[in-house]
């Protein structure tokens, strides 16, 4: 397995990598760290899943998100991937948008076993990770360096293929593309978050809205943003 591969990547969405790698139509699917349920509205709408259980394990953006009242096939649960409240064997998917490297490191391991204790045999894990590289990348590190973590989520995923647990089926290594229309917009989606407490001082808030200026154009700022997708499976049943 590799964290990266600079040969292998195009310029693709999440949800274009998700569509043409994923039985989405008629799944049970377990989203871990939904975050705002963006993207498990669009799969739900678009896809019609049998049903989407979405954890997240940020309380208030999960009391924002049981305010949804128009997506029946949706169950949102406060929780963590490091202890999931379903029964063995019951899903046939489990996805995880960028949220593995937020998972504490101790319980990295321990959240890798519990997918696949809950997935069906021969049910799919879709792990979405930013790799650490990048213009982008270079602006976030500046009040929130994910090195270690990101690092350590990769070893996780390594360890569970193998010792057998989860198989790996397939790397995908995709450019995102990811816009801001000015500085506002991007401290207010990436700086004023729930789910993170950033130290961020007058002086830091300069340096980072002046790395963010440089990117500027008179349409806003746009990024790609290098991902990895590592596509694995519980293995069949013997």
């Amino acid at each position: 397995m590799k964290i990266d591969d600079q040969s292998a990547y195009r310029e693709a969405t999440e949800l274009e990598i998700m569509t043409q790698y994923l039985p989405l139509e008629g799944a049970r699917i377990l989203e871990l760290g939904c975050g705002t349920a963006r993207t498990t509205r669009t799969i739900a709408e678009r896809f019609r899943p049998a049903r989407i259980i979405a954890t997240e394990v940020d309380l208030a953006q999960h009391r924002k998100n049981l305010q949804i009242e128009d997506l029946d096939r949706v169950e949102f649960v406060y929780g963590g991937a490091e202890r999931i409240e379903l029964e063995d064997g019951s899903i046939d998917l489990v996805i995880m948008l960028k949220s593995l490297h937020h998972v504490p490191l101790e319980l990295m391991t321990q959240a890798l076993s519990e997918i696949g204790r809950v997935l069906k045999p021969g049910g799919l894990a879709y792990i979405s990770e930013p790799v650490y590289r990048g213009e982008f990348n270079e602006i976030m590190r500046l009040f929130h360096d994910e090195k270690v973590v990101r690092q350590a989520a990769f070893d996780a995923i390594s360890q569970a293929v193998e010792s057998g647990r989860l198989s790996l089926v397939e790397q995908i290594f995709f450019d995102a593309p990811g816009h801001f229309d000015d500085f506002a917009q991007f401290e207010a989606r990436m700086l004023r978050v729930t789910h993170t407490e950033h130290r961020i001082d007058e002086a830091l808030l300069q340096r980072i809205r002046s790395a963010f200026e440089r990117h500027m154009t008179a349409t806003g700022a746009s990024f790609l943003k290098p991902s990895r997708v590592d596509l694995l499976r519980r293995p069949p049943a013997a």
